[in-house]
């Protein structure tokens, strides 16, 4: 009788392995629980007793270079094959923004279409409370982190003139977008209602620099963990 021993093969282990895929300082960071890098997305803060879920499951941890400085206002990326936008928080992770940080719906790109491809992107960094997406052709940005004082509840509005001479007002019951809630080109931000708001003035043309950054610049995920070599 001939009997074959075979090694290599691997089977999971019971419980989903917890990695940290992201550290932003030495007292923030992030966990994927799940195998083959996907899962669970948690986020953790020691100092302030924060520990919440951005993502319950199927995240996909992004590849390109990321800086994360800012500690307010975080914005997520993940994999995919168009950039489709950010996880948010705006209060330093204790909650999270029900839907995600979308592009513009404006011709962001060349062709005209709103958001770059994933393998387009250079960078997303994330300082001061405003986050930057750079891409090889174009920089999206998101607005300053604060309201135009003028559509809050109880502001006066902001006036427009239409093409047609046609006088209208943004008002606070139609404000479009919350700050930090989208990402856009200075292509795609012409001709929208946001360019009236001062949050979205004199925006940068380049990533700011990042000076004695304490965290990492990429995520990282061992596609093994959790699973265990099996004979047979």
């Amino acid at each position: 009788m001939l009997t074959l021993a075979i090694t290599g093969c691997q089977a999971r282990s019971q419980q989903p392995p917890t990695q940290v895929i992201y550290r932003f300082d030495d007292h923030r960071y992030l966990e994927l629980k799940g195998y083959d890098c996907e899962g669970e997305l948690w986020y953790t803060d020691t100092i302030r007793g924060i520990h919440t879920e951005p993502v319950s499951q199927f995240y996909h941890i992004f590849t390109h270079k990321f800086m994360h400085p800012s500690a307010r206002y975080i914005a997520i990326p993940g994999w995919g094959t168009v950039m489709g936008g950010f996880k948010v928080s705006k209060d330093y992770g204790q909650t999270w923004e029900l839907g995600s940080a979308s592009m513009s719906p404006g011709p962001n790109e060349p062709n005209g279409d709103n958001a770059p491809y994933y393998d387009d992107v250079l960078s997303v960094t994330v300082i001061n409370d405003q986050g930057f997406l750079q891409t090889k052709h174009s920089l999206y940005t998101s607005s300053k982190p604060f309201e135009d004082p003028r559509i809050l509840p109880g502001g006066p509005g902001i006036p427009y003139r239409l093409e047609n001479g046609k006088v209208q007002v943004l008002e606070a019951q139609y404000p479009g977008e919350a700050w930090g809630m989208v990402y856009m080109t200075k292509l795609g931000l012409e001709g929208t209602t946001q360019i009236l708001k001062t949050n979205w003035q004199d925006l940068p043309d380049h990533v700011p620099e990042v000076k004695n950054y304490q965290g990492w610049d990429h995520m990282r995920c061992d596609m093994d963990a959790g699973k265990v070599a099996k004979k047979l």
